[in-house]
């Protein structure tokens, strides 16, 4: 049954890590707020963790749970799509429930992985040796593949940006790796890394390292080349090169293993509403992360159309900016807060190490530890010990709980 006109202090839509860190945390300032959230998704993912999953590393159902045990206390949920926005009338539409107003908006809808933009990718993921860590249920079929390989051609390809977690096309790349070198089988086996980007990684301070791991390897790094067509029963892959001039070309490539990234983009709804900017995505302030057009909306996560890194941790530095300041529109908070772009980049390279890229705006690294304790732009033991134990605990009992440890933000005095 529609429920038409409902109205609420604050909608959320989206109750994914964004949404959900946000409701907790803005609950833990005004414990009274009347706040719905608003996401069809029955259950709830820990993302970072499947590139585990996929090396054998994580069990694939420790990073799933049921939406409806994390919604905040206080916090109503409503399990449905949102189908268009009336930002001049405070109000969105959803899916069997009419409309929705409220007085503050917060958008955290996650963005949208276009496998049909590669031609022939979706027909063929999960078989015929072609799958992605970006999918819960194919995470488990490239630690399938990984094991089964013992010669032969592998792929791994990276769209353009932006995408969510830069590094998690790499982290593929490198794990695999890792376990072919451990049974011996490099050389027997041959990885490429086809990205279609000009650089190994945005942050050049981090290359140096993730070179080294590219040249222990052997791994043949392919830049300027963006896969476009996957044909899974013959095994080939179509990817458009683009010379340093900008002229392109089409270079076909057998494969035995191939894992795929897809191109990302913006959900549909949003890309087609008065809140999108020019490329599709939440047209927000980078620090405030309200809306340039509407004060009384604020935006987080993957979907906004910010310069820094589409990840988790930066989620996580996000949700309290954006708490403090809807509480401040309410009167209930002082001074506004500002985000830093902070992003963070576990890169493991090899079972047992990563390297703890961590940044903001423009490329500034940001270190959340003293350099003698983690030092970001070499391989660590201790950052491995922190991507499979401490952040998924840090996810689940600290992020979503509304606490903000190590990302408490910072705010001025008012005007």
């Amino acid at each position: 049954m529609s429920e038409p006109n409902l109205s609420h202090d604050v909608v959320i839509v989206g109750a994914g890590a964004a949404g959900l860190a946000t409701a907790a945390s803005l609950l833990k300032r005004i414990p009274d707020l009347d706040l719905l959230l608003v996401d069809p998704a029955k259950e709830h993912f820990y993302q970072p963790g499947w590139t585990l999953v996929g090396a054998g590393v994580f069990d694939q159902a420790s990073t799933r749970r049921k939406t409806a045990t994390l919604i905040p206390r206080g916090a109503k949920w409503l399990p449905a799509a949102v189908t268009g926005f009336e930002p001049e009338h405070n109000r969105l539409q959803i899916a069997g429930h009419g409309q929705v107003s409220y007085r503050q908006l917060i958008l955290c809808p996650g963005l949208k992985l276009d496998w049909a933009a590669i031609d022939g990718l979706p027909s063929t993921l999960g078989q015929n040796g072609v799958t992605s860590n970006y999918r819960y249920d194919l995470a488990p079929y490239t630690w399938e593949l990984t094991r089964a390989l013992k010669q032969g051609r592998a792929l791994f390809t990276q769209p353009g940006m932006p995408i969510k977690c830069a590094g998690a096309p790499q982290k593929a790349l490198y794990l695999a790796c890792d376990h072919w070198r451990r049974k011996n089988r490099l050389g027997a086996v041959k990885a490429e890394f086809l990205t279609a980007n000009p650089s190994l990684f945005g942050v050049p301070a981090y290359v140096p390292a993730l070179r080294r791991y590219i040249d222990r390897y052997g791994v043949d790094l392919c830049l300027r080349h963006r896969l476009v067509a996957v044909d899974g029963p013959s095994r080939q892959a179509l990817f458009e090169v683009t010379d340093e001039e900008g002229r392109t070309l089409q270079q076909e490539r057998r494969f035995d293993m191939l894992h795929v990234v897809p191109p990302q983009c913006a959900p549909d709804v949003l890309r087609q509403s008065p809140l999108a900017d020019t490329a599709g995505w939440l047209d927000v302030d980078p620090h405030s992360l309200r809306h340039r057009r509407y004060a009384n909306i604020h935006g987080l996560g993957d979907a906004i159309g910010t310069s820094n890194a589409k990840t988790v941790a930066a989620a996580r530095k996000q949700a309290p900016v954006v708490a403090h300041n809807v509480a401040a529109a309410l009167g209930e908070a002082q001074g506004p807060a500002s985000y830093d772009g902070y992003g963070a980049c576990p890169l493991t390279v090899e079972r047992g190490r990563i390297v703890l890229a961590e940044f903001g705006y423009g490329g500034t690294l940001a270190p959340s530890f003293p350099q003698w304790l983690i030092k970001g732009t070499e391989p660590s033991r201790l950052a491995w010990w922190l991507k499979a134990k401490g952040l998924p605990w840090l996810y689940w009992h600290g992020m979503l709980k509304g606490h903000e440890w190590l990302a408490r933000p910072t705010t001025a005095d008012p005007a």
